[in-house]
């Protein structure tokens, strides 16, 4: 996470949206006390959204859960997949 001042951002907009793409970086610029904006990638932006996406209903959060329980004692199997 890097963190800026508006005044430094300006002068140097380019690298801080370069590192925030290409090193998967948030950038947080402070704007004054308890005021502030989040820059981060469309990549990181998608990711946060399809997680919020799964777990937005309780349904969904218990069949991850039970996935990843079944993944971790090994009570999985793994199958291949069919050609069309």
């Amino acid at each position: 996470m890097i963190t800026t001042t508006l005044s430094d951002f300006r002068k140097d907009i380019k690298r801080y949206l370069d590192r925030v793409t290409k090193n998967f970086e948030t950038l947080i610029i402070n704007r004054g006390k308890d005021a502030g904006v989040v820059i981060m990638s469309l990549d990181e932006f998608n990711s946060l959204s399809a997680t919020h996406h799964e777990l937005s209903s309780k349904r969904n959060e218990q069949r991850l859960d039970s996935a990843i329980t079944k993944l971790n004692e090994s009570d999985s199997f793994q199958k291949e997949l069919l050609d069309e």
